[in-house]
């Protein structure tokens, strides 16, 4: 995209705005300028996430899932929030949005300083137990994994990370799986497993941003999650208009909702975008 196209993008996305706030859609494509990698961007190898099934109900998987979560916290400490993050944190402060909806788990957008944030599938920086609710910071909970594991995170330290910030760790023999210290029970990311459903609460309070709403900018989604088209469909259903800036293609290309379509990334986008309308 030469200058003048993304000039032009800008341009047409501040039009959005001038019947008032604009509710936001994010995905993993707002994050991977911070370093985490996407599921479907292009060039992206094809990948199997966990379910809840096999999380529930297959030790193995437990291990497989807490060995990843250790390694790679030490791999993605150093993630910070990008420039798409900090400028949806100035809309907002600017009023221009109401808040941000995001399909990721990465609390990126509350550490860029937005104030309201409905993540769709949940936090994972929570950890919760299944039987008793009792809930744990993500640190802690690692902390008790070393403290099972001794040695395991720096001689596995090298593993690849995937999408979700946690390591592809190959070997778990002998892992031990940190239990939940008020019972006993099973400890899980306070997030949204493929197989699970959104919370009716927490769907309520993103369908309420878009119905509140001027118009909708989808940033870093292909929209290939359920949960983002059903906010979709409810802009459509308002005849609000849709903004789409994305690297790839999304599920929403080509609608006559769509008004505008940037093919690009999110981070030069969206600060070009807080520029305009400042």
């Amino acid at each position: 995209m030469t200058i003048e196209d993304r000039t032009r993008g800008v341009d047409a996305l501040a039009e959005l705005f001038a019947a008032g706030p604009v509710a936001v859609l994010t995905g993993a494509g707002i994050s991977t300028d911070s370093g985490i990698p996407d599921y479907r961007g292009a060039g992206t190898p094809p990948r199997t996430p966990m379910s809840i099934s096999q999380f529930s109900e297959d030790p193995a998987y437990r291990q497989r899932f807490w060995a990843g979560a250790r390694i790679g916290a030490i791999r993605t400490a150093g993630i910070e929030p990008n420039a798409g993050h900090r400028a949806l944190a100035r809309l907002e402060a600017a009023g221009a949005i109401d808040g941000v909806i995001t399909q990721n788990v990465d609390g990126l957008h509350a550490r860029a300083g937005s104030r309201t944030v409905v993540p769709l599938h949940g936090d994972g920086g929570v950890i919760r137990c299944t039987a008793c609710a009792s809930r744990f910071s993500r640190g802690e909970v690692l902390g008790w994994f070393d403290l099972g594991n001794p040695g395991f995170a720096e001689t596995h330290r090298d593993a690849e990370i995937a999408p979700d910030g946690d390591a592809v760790v190959r070997d778990v023999t002998g892992v031990r799986v940190p239990q939940c210290p008020v019972c006993g029970g099973v400890l899980r990311p306070d997030v949204v497993y493929f197989g699970e459903t959104v919370p009716p609460e927490v769907f309520a309070r993103a369908a309420a941003l878009v119905s509140a709403a001027s118009a909708v900018l989808l940033a870093g989604t292909s929209l290939a999650v359920n949960t983002g088209l059903r906010l979709v469909h409810r802009a459509e259903r308002r005849g609000l208009p849709l903004g789409v800036v994305n690297r790839g293609p999304t599920a929403v290309d080509g609608r006559p909702a769509v008004r505008v379509r940037i093919e690009g990334g999110t981070s030069e986008t969206l600060t070009a975008l807080a520029e305009r309308l400042r």
